[in-house]
């Protein structure tokens, strides 16, 4: 992918960033700028809070060209609190305590190099077991 892709995708990579309908109030990620809901205009910005759960999840043991180092991983569908359901790679996590209906939180991490060792590095979200918030 192309330097100038990534920059464009900065904004919903690193802060969850999507949009809100103005016409329904549906949450809406990634941003599409229809509303799915509604088909009306939705180009108000939504910070997503990046808490959720997970909803479903797979192992993958035969990993994309890219992603190999990270084998085996698991790749969930999560569930935000604010209701759209995306996919992301989980992480400090072993697959096998993965559970349905976990809580998670996003983390901003390294998601692959393209190409060699002075190749772009590629950063966007993940998500993690939710910690534990002191009182």
């Amino acid at each position: 992918m192309e330097i100038s892709r990534h920059w464009r995708l900065r904004q919903q990579r690193y802060g969850l960033v999507g949009e809100v309908c103005p016409h329904c109030d549906a949450k809406i990620f990634p941003p599409r700028d229809v509303c799915p809901s509604c088909s009306g205009e939705a180009k108000t910005p939504y910070v997503f809070s990046g808490r959720g759960e997970v909803y479903s999840y797979t192992i993958v043991h035969d990993p994309p060209e890219g992603f190999e180092a990270n084998a085996p991983y698991a790749v969930a569908l999560v569930k935000l609190d604010e209701g759209p359901i995306l996919t992301s790679q989980l992480t400090d996590i072993e697959p096998a305590e993965v559970k349905i209906g976990q809580r998670v939180e996003m983390v901003t991490r390294k998601l692959r190099e393209d190409g060699d060792e002075r190749g772009m590095l590629i950063y966007g979200y993940k998500f993690r077991p939710e910690l534990a918030t002191a009182h």
